[in-house]
């Protein structure tokens, strides 16, 4: 009896689930790619803004990648603001400011004053904006690599659109390890539901490491009040205050000139600690983006009845049979959704991508607990 009423609970998870990922799918073969055109002259006015913490391997190349772009350099400045940094992130940065005057550095240890933080990426944030002379932030992390034609493509996106929150593609590189593998699979199906549901309206997502805002709507809304105490959500939550403001000029630039490469956590343990910050600010979208947190219930329970079904094995063998099946399902299920957006990221999907299942469905039911129950380490900080 337990096994019938199991069994029907789970293929209701499993029809929810994959209702979904079609819908998804749906829209995101709905979105035409965009491109700048050539007569466009640019006019808006960016300051990009990028928090660093002991970010001296990958600073330099993220700032000359955008210190190279197509734009015109009076029409955009950097700030960097450097987060308590122990290596030498503050001397690089110094160094290519003796070369490039629209580089700013703040140091953010000078503005606090020794007053402790439970989100200092979001302080860094709101500093460098006080400062910016743009009319436009655009935030980028550290250790991101910007294409050539990314400030035209937002420039010229931004003149054509009624908007005042653009969210925009990021993708992981991927050196065909296990590790990384898993890691740019997972993500780049997480930036295929962004760009599927924020261009449908159907709820909010973006990624901090490439989005932009009009820097008098971050004014409007307070900026992070309110949610300047959760460590995690300087780009989604930001993003839910700025819609209840303006629920009609939120996008998504889907453009592959504006893809911002990032490289993906190398080891298992910063992969999931990452994905536990991530996964912490799920609760705040209970009362602030119902249908977020409706679908990562969804997601969250067929994980924890997939995970469960093995050892139920111990009572009732056919639950192997069972399990089996599902995991054939949800892969059938996730690659209808996830071949069209690897094809708009011009990535060959990982063939091996089936045989992740086991492991994929221990990091959601993992990541998911220690998110809401658990605490972490980012940046070498122990975090709430």
């Amino acid at each position: 009896m337990w096994l019938t009423v199991f069994f029907i609970l789970i293929t209701f998870l499993y029809a929810g689930y994959t209702a979904i990922l079609l819908l998804y799918r749906k829209w995101f073969l709905q979105l035409k790619p965009f491109v700048a055109s050539e007569e466009t002259k640019s006019t808006t006015k960016f300051s990009i803004i990028i928090p660093a913490r002991d970010e001296g391997l990958f600073i330099r190349n993220c700032l000359m990648s955008i210190l190279q772009q197509t734009y015109p350099t009076t029409l955009y400045e950097i700030i960097v603001v450097d987060d308590f940094s122990a290596d030498d992130t503050v001397a690089i940065v110094e160094q290519i400011q003796q070369q490039y005057n629209n580089v700013r550095l703040i140091k953010l240890a000078n503005e606090l004053g020794g007053k402790l933080l439970n989100s200092y990426k979001k302080k860094a944030i709101e500093y460098a904006i006080n400062q910016a002379k743009g009319d436009w932030i655009i935030t980028t992390d550290a250790d991101c690599i910007t294409p050539k034609n990314w400030l035209i493509t937002f420039d010229a996106w931004i003149q054509k659109n009624n908007t005042v929150f653009v969210a925009a593609p990021v993708a992981f590189t991927n050196n065909g390890s296990l590790l990384q593998a898993f890691q740019y699979i997972d993500f780049m199906s997480m930036q295929g539901i962004t760009a599927a549901s924020v261009n449908a309206g159907f709820h909010n997502m973006c990624n901090g490491a490439n989005l932009a805002y009009k820097k008098n709507v971050f004014v409007e809304v307070n900026g992070f009040k309110d949610i300047d105490n959760i460590a995690s959500g300087d780009d989604m939550l930001l993003m839910n205050k700025i819609k209840k403001q303006y629920p009609k000029s939120i996008s998504f630039l889907f453009s592959k000139e504006a893809i911002v490469t990032t490289y993906p956590m190398p080891t298992w343990k910063a992969f999931y600690n990452q994905r536990i910050r991530w996964a912490s600010k799920a609760e705040q979208f209970k009362t602030k983006d119902k249908s977020i947190f409706i679908v990562l219930v969804l997601l969250y329970f067929f994980n924890v009845a997939l995970f469960v079904l093995p050892f139920l094995s111990v009572l009732n063998i056919y639950c192997l049979a069972f399990w089996g099946l599902f995991i054939v399902l949800k892969t059938l299920s996730e690659l209808a959704f996830a071949l069209p957006v690897a094809k708009f990221f011009e990535q060959p999907f990982v063939w091996w991508f089936p045989f992740m299942q086991p492991l994929h469905i221990v990091y959601i039911v993992v990541s998911g607990w220690l998110g809401k129950f658990g605490s972490y380490q980012w940046k070498g900080r122990n975090v709430k």
